[in-house]
């Protein structure tokens, strides 16, 4: 469908604009469901304060480089920040960076994967999260995923 192609477009005018336009004017028509959790049933999405919605996303805890893996959940919000954008919301998208606090084991004990990084490099913890932050804004450019 054209409208998939939309979704994903650059910002760049393309010979599919005016197609665009014309899909988007059906899309605006139609209701978007989404799945909440909570009532576990598919429901009707209503922003608190149309036509504003807020996206939180939490980001990477960067102590080592991003993989497949990772980049789904950006991915994944990527569409759905776009999605909504196409649908002439205004989003205010936020992800942050974790750089300390997560711990190397499930529970509430063990060392900060930050700190043992930087141990393990032999550098300052800062440095650690420098690297890999600037590693995950590499990978985010390559799969043309935008910046909140």
């Amino acid at each position: 469908m054209m409208s998939e192609f939309c979704l994903f477009a650059h910002t760049i005018p393309t010979k599919f604009d005016f197609l665009c336009n014309m899909d988007k004017a059906k899309h605006l028509q139609q209701e978007l469901s989404i799945y909440n959790s909570l009532s576990r049933k598919k429901e009707v999405f209503k922003p608190l304060n149309a036509p504003y919605v807020g996206l939180y996303v939490c980001g990477p805890t960067v102590y080592s480089n991003v993989h497949l893996g990772n980049v789904r959940t950006f991915l994944t919000f990527d569409i759905v920040y776009r999605y909504l954008t196409f649908l002439d919301y205004k989003v205010r998208y936020v992800r942050n960076i974790t750089d300390v606090g997560h711990l190397t084991g499930d529970s509430d004990d063990g060392e900060d994967k930050i700190g043992k990084k930087a141990r393990l490099e032999n550098l300052e913890p800062m440095e650690v999260v420098q690297r890999y932050t600037n590693d995950f804004r590499d990978v985010m450019r390559v799969f043309n995923i935008l910046p909140p």
